[in-house]
């Protein structure tokens, strides 16, 4: 019964993870979830949204990651918040919790710290 169970409940997620992807809700890399609810937000909000989801404002770890988001920016014809923050160096940034940014893919001039990174 535990087995079956467990079956139906995985069947159940699978099938609504389909639909997400189909309203173009939510996109996946790596084994990583990534979502939106397609609302504008102001970042604070953005990151509150966030845990309450269960989750962190998306921070691009490598290129797949970067492409996913960059998915929901084209499909949605808008900007995307990423878990970053300017550091105390002008045009630096770090993760949120203060971490070094281990991948980068910024627009040349970038990162300027003017919003269109």
């Amino acid at each position: 019964l535990a087995g079956d169970s467990i079956h139906q409940l995985e069947y159940r997620i699978s099938r609504l993870e389909g639909v997400l992807r189909l309203n173009k809700m939510i996109t996946e890399s790596g084994g990583k979830i990534f979502a939106t609810n397609g609302k504008r937000a102001d970042f604070d909000a953005t990151v509150e949204k966030c845990k309450e989801a269960g989750g962190s404002v998306a921070t691009p770890r490598n290129p797949g990651e970067n492409d996913a988001i960059l998915y929901f920016v084209k499909y949605f014809n808008t900007y995307a918040y990423l878990g970053i923050k300017q550091s105390l160096i002008p045009g630096k940034f770090q993760l949120l919790n203060g971490a070094p940014l281990s991948y980068t893919n910024w627009y040349s001039n970038e990162p300027s710290g003017k919003g269109e990174e």
